[in-house]
């Protein structure tokens, strides 16, 4: 029975989900990638696989309590296990940056209510889901951005910053509550990448953003929980 460590990354179909998905391939993990695009998903998971990359996917709608009880029951069904969880999976669900629109006193409160259901509870809830299938020691990578500091707060996109910046408070309550096991649990931020969502303006590549979030899914023993990091560094809340 191989012992290759299994990690579960949500929103992993394009972008910076399945770039963190091939290079925890790459690093020997068996991957499952997960996606609620069914086709989207499944032709990721075997492009990567057809590469060599041992990666097999799982649907998943992270706002649905029904599917991610479904992911758990076939990890802990076919893996018995999971060492390493990147909750990816996220929105920018509020209207585009710059236009009127985008300002707090113009937000709707539906719309600052998706944000938080799609980029704070789901992590939240698949965190009490999964975390006990890494039976004491694991990793778990919230994927974060710097729109959610509180130390550089600014104003525009409320719906994403309120729920990024409560996703930080999410990584910080299970570290708590975590002490004195093995299981290390960190905010990233991936940093201005060039995703759909980042635009074809930003600074980093997949493969350079990717790159802190696999840093924080693969720490060792004495590596940091609790913390909010960028390439690996850490910043202030």
């Amino acid at each position: 029975m191989t012992t290759s460590p299994v990690a579960v990354v949500t929103g992993a179909y394009r972008g910076l989900g399945r770039e963190t998905a091939r290079q925890l391939a790459e690093q020997g993990h068996r991957v499952v990638l997960t996606a609620r695009r069914e086709a989207e998903g499944r032709a990721a998971a075997e492009k990567l696989a057809a590469g060599g990359a041992d990666v097999r996917f799982a649907p998943l709608d992270v706002t649905s309590a029904e599917s991610v009880r479904a992911l758990r029951d076939m990890l802990a069904r076919d893996f018995a296990r999971i060492d390493v969880l990147v909750n990816n999976a996220g929105i920018f669900p509020d209207p585009s940056p710059g236009s009127p629109a985008s300002s707090i006193f113009e937000a709707d409160l539906d719309t600052i209510r998706s944000g938080f259901e799609t980029n704070t509870l789901a992590a939240l809830r698949l965190c009490q889901a999964l975390i006990p299938l890494m039976s004491g020691r694991g990793r778990v990578v919230n994927v974060s951005s710097g729109m959610g500091q509180l130390s550089e707060m600014n104003g525009c996109c409320p719906g994403y910053r309120l729920s990024k910046t409560a996703l930080n408070a999410v990584t910080r309550i299970f570290a708590d509550e975590l002490q004195g096991t093995e299981v290390k649990i960190n905010s990233v931020c991936p940093g201005w990448v060039r995703t759909d969502m980042g635009g074809p303006n930003a600074t980093l590549s997949l493969e350079e953003g990717a790159r802190g979030i696999v840093w924080a899914a693969t720490l060792p023993a004495d590596g940091p929980s609790g913390g909010f990091f960028r390439h690996g560094e850490r910043i202030p809340w």
